[in-house]
């Protein structure tokens, strides 16, 4: 019985099977992010009767979600739902200076809208703080605008002797002090000169006794 050979892979059919898996994938990664999109449109639904309370001229708070490999929903510009790992658990993130902070983490919707109720409460009194702190230094900007422009204006009186310049009297100081520079320069030259004339006087008589002293030893 003769064996019937072996037949060698096909690469067109295993790139066929490639593309079949990575479809296969693309849906399920599609369908569980349509899955993770459709509970945070269903907690933004849940927030909008809290938004609605919101004081009119407030900013602050923008929700929408933003679409991508993990979808967001944001509270703010630093807050944001997203879903955790198993695609069912909400998770509350805050962005701060120090990284970012879980302030909530459950899967129960109820829950997640009460901790985000509970945030949108505290950015309206921080903001409200934030006013107030900005009025109390305006005001007291203008109190002391006020309080200088009522304050009266010094002016001399007519029979007072007017003081003398301080820059005259700084330019006589001046000049006695160069006139006293200029007779200690001078003092100076004169003792260095005698000095100079006294040594030089004591160097030619040492030589000259020197030389005699030299001389009669030569001839003795």
């Amino acid at each position: 019985m003769r064996d019937v050979p072996k037949q060698a892979p096909s690469l067109t059919s295993a790139i066929r099977r490639a593309r079949l898996e990575g479809a296969e994938r693309s849906e399920v990664v599609a369908e569980l992010r349509g899955a993770e999109a459709a509970r945070l449109e269903i907690l933004r639904d849940a927030l909008e009767p809290i938004l609605a309370q919101v004081p009119d001229g407030v900013d602050l708070f923008d929700t929408g979600i933003v679409p991508g490999e993990r979808p967001r929903l944001f509270i703010d510009m630093i807050g944001f739902v997203e879903m955790g790992h198993d695609r069912r658990t909400y998770r509350f993130i805050q962005d701060t200076r120090h990284g970012r902070v879980t302030i909530n983490e459950t899967e129960r919707l109820e829950t997640a809208v009460e901790a985000i109720t509970a945030y949108i409460a505290r950015r309206l009194v921080e903001r409200e703080q934030a006013l107030a702190s900005d009025r109390t230094v305006e005001q007291a900007a203008r109190a002391l605008v006020e309080k200088e422009s009522r304050m009266p204006v010094m002016t001399p009186a007519n029979d007072v002797e007017p003081a003398k310049p301080v820059e005259a009297e700084g330019a006589g100081t001046s000049a006695a002090v160069e006139k006293r520079g200029w007779l200690a320069t001078a003092f100076l030259f004169t003792v260095e000169a005698l000095g100079s004339v006294v040594l030089f006087s004591l160097l030619a008589v040492a030589f000259y006794f020197g030389f005699k002293s030299l001389q009669a030893w030569w001839v003795g």
